[in-house]
């Protein structure tokens, strides 16, 4: 199949783009760098291929190195019909010099080039408009204006991209002027044919200078963040009682229907007891997803990672460590991914190690079913935020500052032969733009999807088992059920931190996957009462006497301890060394068990 090259310096719309011509599903947000892999997807009989965003052929970062390296690579071969150059309109210049350079490698394959001119509903917005002939004429290769928030002129675009494709030949006549300095080239044109940048800058500035003054910047950013946080526990609330009441009400209407014995008792325990507790935590993904989501697709991001640049450059971190710190609240896996934008290797390495600490959405449903557990759902602070939310706060809050003392410990240690001279930070501020709804909602649908598809078979498979070892010899107690036999012998290493044997087994098996840990404990207590409830696996945690330290030395070691193989995995494959990612997972445990032995033997004494 022939392909047609995707490329654009960063924060340029082409993932949006690439998502109105191939119909798929591809992360869109306002903040430079948020493409750090290569997509592929099919438009019409081509095969339409983005690459990471990148301002020159000169790439600093390792997402650009990427970039540069698949565009000379795929440039030069058969396969590729032409290259697709998506250029922002209201920041012509800068997009016009990856473009010029790209422009110039193509034409050395004898290889045409299109220019699609992004963003041009926001040129009209202003009264500004773009000499599209002008500019196509001196670059000599086509160039259409569209906006693919907006769809405009986007059919005629798409016919015109699909006509070059299926006829190269035709197109790849070099008929620009040579330039030595694309840099220059490109100031030349955009002052030639681009709009008067200082009209687009006017209302962004004023918006800055109340966003990022000494002031009100910091005390905007810490509401931000606050409000984030509260917003996962508050908001969802609502959605996670209705899960709830929908899951009880199914084992109900399932349980009146099937006979006592073994099958009833594995529906009930196994299935809505173990799997329908993790359920009820899905709606708290998906609430985080739409918060950050809202956060990226304004522009704010940006600024954050320029606000905590000075302050995360005191622990060996970059500004631009930010965002993959906060998409690590998401997930671990693409936020190590998001680590490539940072264009110093020695900080690179130090984000990515510390990234586990960040409280992924995996960790939820664990701090969900222990918070609701410790503290009163009714019980505010100052009558407006919910200390539930507070809670949550706090726990996010004290894995970034774990985050942030291993960050100076490894920049204190790691050796720096890495690079030879730091790498200066620099970071585009996007346009402040509103949200594009449909891709936002998507992807908000989409983790929730995701995040069951991911966990779910794993926690199914984990619950059965522990039903199975917990019920089994038939007609014997929990405690004398082959479960029970095995949690008893490690219960001494569980003991330390005020747990008892059936939270052992559960953190033992949250090992494969933190997740699993809130399913493996309802299979146990619904093993342990089948005629309960099965969906208040809070309330027979809080009836079981859980002591508030022992909950908070709990919920502690979930927000250390690094326990994801995928993640590993993934350190594995960025950094290189097995010996490195496995290590980290060791660490960061024996790290979590020791802080959680700590808070209980302290508290205790208290």
């Amino acid at each position: 199949m022939q392909r047609i090259l995707m490329v654009g310096k960063p924060n340029c719309g082409k993932s949006l783009l690439f998502n109105q011509l191939t119909g798929l599903r591809q992360k869109v947000a306002n903040y430079p760098g948020i493409t750090v892999e290569i997509t592929r997807g099919k438009c019409d009989k081509f095969e339409l291929v983005d690459l990471p965003g990148a301002y020159s052929l000169n790439g600093l970062t390792r997402d650009e190195v990427i970039a540069v390296d698949e565009i000379k690579r795929s440039v030069a071969d058969d396969d590729t019909s032409m290259v697709l150059v998506v250029l922002d309109a209201t920041r012509l210049a800068q997009s016009l010099v990856m473009g010029l350079q790209v422009q110039r490698l193509a034409f050395e394959h004898n290889k045409p080039v299109m220019f699609a001119l992004n963003f041009i509903d926001e040129v009209k917005r202003v009264g500004e408009s773009i000499d599209t002939d002008g500019l196509s004429k001196a670059l000599g290769s086509p160039v259409l204006a569209l906006s693919a928030r907006s769809l405009d002129g986007l059919h005629e675009f798409k016919q015109s991209l699909l006509g070059m494709a299926g006829e190269p030949a035709r197109y790849a006549t070099n008929n620009s002027t040579p330039h030595a300095d694309a840099a220059e080239r490109s100031q030349e044109l955009a002052r030639d044919f681009g709009i008067q940048h200082d009209i687009v800058l006017k209302n962004q500035n004023r918006i800055d200078n109340f966003m990022l003054n000494n002031w009100t910047g910091g005390f905007i950013f810490i509401a931000v963040m606050f409000v984030l946080f509260q917003s996962i526990f508050t908001l969802a609330t609502p959605l996670m009682d209705g899960v709830e009441d929908f899951i009880g009400t199914l084992a109900g209407g399932v349980g009146a229907i099937t006979a006592e014995g073994v099958v009833h008792d594995f529906i009930n325990d196994a299935i809505f007891g173990g799997f329908g507790s993790f359920l009820v935590f899905v709606p708290q993904i998906m609430v985080l997803t739409l918060i950050i989501g809202l956060l990226e697709d304004s522009g704010y991001l940006a600024r954050a990672a320029l606000m905590c640049h000075r302050p995360l450059s005191f622990f060996g971190l970059s500004g631009r460590s930010f965002i993959p710190y906060l998409s690590g609240h998401a997930c671990a896996i693409p936020a190590i991914m998001a680590a490539r934008t940072i264009e110093s290797p020695h900080k690179r390495l130090i984000t990515m190690l510390t990234i586990p600490l960040m409280s992924c959405s995996a960790r939820l449903p664990v701090y969900a079913l222990l918070v609701a557990v410790l503290v009163p759902a009714n019980e505010t602070f100052l009558g407006i935020f919910n200390m539930q939310g507070a809670a949550f706060f706090g726990l996010y809050f004290f894995g970034i500052f774990m985050a942030l003392v291993v960050s100076q410990i490894l920049n204190r240690f790691l050796p720096r032969d890495l690079e030879k001279t730091d790498m200066p930070f620099i970071l585009e501020l996007p346009t402040y733009r509103l949200p594009h709804w449909k891709p936002l909602f998507q992807r908000v649908l989409n983790s929730g999807i995701m995040f069951i598809k991911r966990a779910g078979p794993i926690i199914f498979m984990v619950s059965v088992g522990i039903w199975v070892l917990g019920y089994f010899p038939l007609n014997s107690t929990l405690q004398n059920s082959w479960l029970g036999q095995i949690g008893h012998f490690i219960e001494p290493i569980f003991t330390p931190m005020g747990l008892d044997w059936r939270y052992g087994v559960a953190i033992l098996m949250s090992f494969l996957a933190r997740e699993v840990f809130v399913g493996a404990l309802g299979t146990l207590f619904g093993l342990e009462g089948a005629d309960e409830d099965v969906a208040g696996l809070a309330e027979r945690v809080q009836a079981d006497g859980m002591t508030t330290e022992a909950g908070l030395g709990l919920m502690l070691f979930y927000v250390v301890a690094l326990q994801c193989v995928a993640t590993v995995a993934m350190l594995k494959g960025e950094s290189g060394s097995s010996k490195l990612s496995w290590g980290l997972y060791v660490a960061y445990g024996l790290l979590a068990y020791a802080i959680a032995v700590a808070v209980n033997q302290i508290g205790g004494l208290l």
